[in-house]
């Protein structure tokens, strides 16, 4: 009977010993004091009570479970010294022990992700075990890439008292973010926010220009008819005076043609024009000047390959 005592004994302090331990070691790699959400892993000791001692993960609905308890113990939007008390409470009146010393330590959030998505370098969603600014959850999806749009979108979801869901989204432009003069837009995030990075809209420049193609706009007004003739390297030798803008009508869907004076804006005669985007720029062709040129080349041409370089016109006979 003693030896068998003994051993329950000798038995019940190595498990308090091993539980101690683990919790120690725990409470080393705590994380910073918030609420408990959904998902979040807890550390929970009860003193001289091994069998109450583990770790435990949140439920979706916010309940851990104890064993011998009947009822699961709500614990999302608690700090983990409110759920201590619970705990404590919980068990005392269960009639499993009396005055017990519980304590709860967060071993990892689960329930705060930060989503970063968009043109970013490296796309990703990581847990604000600390609130973190909008720049440093861009550099942590490695920042953002050359086609980014002008503004980012920082949506917030949350959950409304009667449980549907709730969204509002921030809009923050790029370029005051980037140079700081509004420290206001770089806004703190504490878990449940999804930063986008649109990508940039694009105008299309075809025809008689040196590097035809799509380019990003970058700037939230839209990008100018002289702007976007730089990106393509300048007009080619036999562009056109005028050029013309089609642009679709976001009331009808249907398209529509705009002229644009080229030579007028270029000789600084008429102000710029600015290209929203989806536009496609067309600078046509002079067939007149190409055709004028064309006729002086073959006429050099020929004089060229006589001997005397003088132009020999034959009469019929």
């Amino acid at each position: 009977m003693i030896g068998r005592w003994s051993v329950r004994v000798a038995w019940a302090g190595l498990a308090v010993a091993v539980c101690a331990q683990t919790t120690s070691e725990l409470v080393k790699t705590n994380l910073p004091v918030q609420r408990i959400g959904p998902n979040d892993l807890l550390a929970v000791s009860v003193l001289e009570a091994p069998e109450f001692s583990r770790t435990l993960r949140v439920g979706p609905q916010g309940w851990i479970r104890l064993p011998m308890l009947d009822e699961p113990i709500p614990v999302a939007g608690m700090y983990p010294h409110e759920v201590e008390t619970r705990l404590a409470r919980a068990l005392e009146e269960a009639g499993l022990l009396v005055n017990p010393v519980v304590t709860v330590t967060v071993v990892e959030y689960a329930s705060r992700p930060v989503s970063v998505v968009g043109a970013v370098h490296r796309p990703l969603t990581f847990q604000a075990d600390v609130p973190v600014t909008l720049l440093d959850a861009i550099a942590r999806a490695g920042g953002l890439r050359p086609e980014a749009g002008p503004e980012i979108l920082v949506v917030r979801k949350r959950t409304a008292p009667d449980g549907s869901p709730l969204e509002w989204i921030q809009r923050v432009p790029v370029k005051a973010l980037m140079e700081g003069s509004k420290p206001e837009f770089n806004l703190t995030l504490t878990g449940g926010e999804e930063v986008r990075v649109p990508e940039a809209g694009k105008v299309y420049v075809v025809g008689n220009v040196k590097r035809p193609g799509a380019y990003p706009v970058q700037d939230p007004e839209g990008t100018s008819v002289l702007k976007l003739l730089a990106l393509a390297e300048g007009l080619a030798p036999y562009a056109s005076r005028f050029a013309y803008i089609y642009r679709v009508d976001p009331r009808t869907g249907s398209k529509y043609e705009l002229p644009v004076a080229l030579q007028d804006i270029l000789d600084r005669k008429q102000p710029e024009v600015l290209l929203q985007p989806g536009d496609i720029l067309y600078v046509p062709d002079n067939r007149s000047k190409r055709a004028r040129v064309a006729v002086i080349e073959k006429l050099v041409g020929f004089g060229s390959a006589t001997v005397s370089g003088v132009l020999i016109w034959g009469v019929a006979r």
